[in-house]
């Protein structure tokens, strides 16, 4: 299994130097390099990120602030810096493990073992609405729907405008088989879809739990079929 890999560095060459390593590994996935903490923020979220790599001291908010905010998403770090100091904080705030700079291959790989052998799937997902993020119980997401310049979540507590693009949102809910996208508009969770609805036009409706209808494109209605009736 990919294990997926951030990582954040204010110096360049020290990103530069870190892809490399990361890269020589056989079975990890670099799914963000970020200069700032400011920058990988957005993007912080345990249905995409398995693991964050954090250098400490840098421009704005530092690595241990970043840290705790990881923390509360439930994405675990690593720490990456040049300094021995920091480690009891970084610690204190749930670090995976603390590796000096420069580090070396068996290093980075020995601290990508202690993810590796405690890997869940996530069960929430972070959802940018505006200036605030919203973690969302994936398992309460019913469908998403794109309307032409928003996504909408439907979940049930309630519903989220997103301007993420629709396909990065199931590329973040990957390893959940329940998601299916039946519609270049529209994504379903297998456990919210109560029926599928034959149409005149020769299409089709999923009709959830919740009453909502999401149009089912003519191609991907017998997967649906084929995937309910399991």
């Amino acid at each position: 299994m990919t294990l997926r890999v951030a990582f954040v560095d204010d110096e360049k060459m020290a990103r530069k130097r870190l892809r490399r390593l990361l890269e020589t590994l056989g079975d990890v996935e670099v799914v963000g390099e970020h200069a700032s903490a400011e920058a990988f923020l957005p993007t912080m979220d345990p249905a995409s990120v398995d693991v964050a790599l954090l250098d400490i001291d840098m421009p704005g908010v530092d690595g241990l602030e970043l840290a705790a905010m990881a923390r509360r998403r439930g994405v675990p770090v690593i720490f990456v810096t040049a300094h021995e100091k920091h480690a009891v904080a970084a610690f204190a705030r749930g670090a995976v493990h603390y590796l000096l700079k420069p580090v070396a291959l068996e290093a980075l790989d020995d601290a990508l073992d202690r993810v590796r052998g405690r890997r869940e799937p996530a069960t929430r997902l972070a959802l940018t609405v505006g200036d605030e993020v919203h973690l969302v119980a994936i398992a309460a997401i019913s469908h998403a729907t794109f309307d032409g310049t928003l996504v909408t979540v439907f979940g049930d507590e309630g519903r989220w405008l997103s301007s993420e693009p629709l396909a990065d949102l199931e590329r973040r809910l990957t390893g959940h088989d329940d998601f299916v996208r039946v519609h270049r508009r529209a994504l379903v969770s297998l456990a919210h879809v109560e029926r599928l609805q034959p149409q005149p036009s020769g299409g089709y409706l999923a009709v959830m739990r919740n009453g909502d209808q999401v149009p089912v494109a003519r191609q991907a209605a017998r997967d649906l079929r084929r995937r309910l009736s399991r």
